[in-house]
C-alpha cells in the first residue's frame, strides 16, 4: 500500500493502479460528503465519478497536492454546487416547457399527438444500434448512467456521449419532419422533462 504522497505522484505519472487505490480509498468518503450537500444519492454517485474522471484527466496537478483529502473535498464540493445550479436552471426551464406543452396539447387534435409519437419511433429506429440501446435503457427502463454502463459493458463517459448524440439526432429529426407548433413544443418537452436526458442532467457533460 503506497503512502498518500507517493500514491499521488504515481497517479500524476499515469499509474492506473495508484489511481485505483486513490479511488478505493476515497470514493465512499466523498460520496457521503456530497450526499450531505445534494441530498441525492444518485447525484452524489455521479459527482464522485465525474470528480475522479477530472482528477485522472488533470493528473499532473496532483504532484503539487499535499493534503489529498482536503483537495478532494474542495474539488467535489465545488462540482456538486455547480451541478445543483444547473439542476435549478433545468427545473425552471422544465416547468416553463411543461406549461407550454400542456397548453399546446389541450389545443391539439389527437391525430397530431399520434403523428408526433409515430415520428419519434421512426427517429429512434434510425439511431445507430449502440445509441439506440443506451437511449431505450435510459428513456424506457429509467436506468442511470452507471446502470447503463454496466448493462452495456461500456464506460460511463461513453454512455453520456451516446445519450447526448441520440437526443440531438431525435430532436433534429422530429423538427425536420414537422413545422407545427405542437411538434416543437412536444419535442422540447420530451427532451427536458426526461430527468436522464443529457440536457437535463444532474451529471453534466
Amino acid at each position: 500500500m503506497l503512502n498518500e504522497k507517493k500514491m499521488l505522484l504515481r497517479v500524476a505519472e499515469g499509474d492506473i493502479q495508484a489511481f485505483n487505490q486513490l479511488f478505493d480509498q476515497y470514493h465512499q468518503l466523498l460520496a457521503l460528503h456530497i450526499l450531505r450537500i445534494t441530498n441525492s444519492t444518485e447525484l452524489a454517485e455521479e459527482v464522485v465519478l465525474d470528480v475522479f474522471m477530472k482528477i485522472w484527466n488533470n493528473r499532473d496537478a496532483l504532484a503539487t497536492v499535499n493534503n489529498v483529502k482536503a483537495y478532494l473535498y474542495v474539488l467535489s464540493k465545488n462540482h456538486a454546487l455547480n451541478c445543483l445550479k444547473q439542476v435549478a436552471k433545468a427545473r425552471k426551464l422544465q416547468s416553463e416547457l411543461e406549461a407550454l406543452a400542456d397548453m399546446e396539447m389541450y389545443q391539439a387534435e389527437n391525430t397530431d399527438r399520434t403523428e408526433f409519437y409515430r415520428v419519434l419511433d421512426e427517429a429512434i429506429d434510425h439511431l445507430p444500434q449502440q445509441q439506440k440501446t443506451a437511449y431505450l435503457l435510459s428513456r424506457h427502463e429509467r436506468l442511470t448512467y452507471v446502470q447503463i454502463s454496466t448493462a452495456m459493458g461500456i464506460s460511463h463517459e461513453t454512455v453520456k456521449t451516446y445519450l447526448k448524440r441520440a437526443t440531438i439526432f431525435i430532436t433534429t429529426y422530429i423538427q425536420q419532419k414537422s413545422n407545427t407548433i405542437l411538434m416543437i413544443a412536444l419535442t422540447l418537452f420530451f427532451i427536458f422533462f426526461n430527468p436522464l436526458s443529457p440536457f437535463f442532467s444532474f451529471y453534466l457533460s
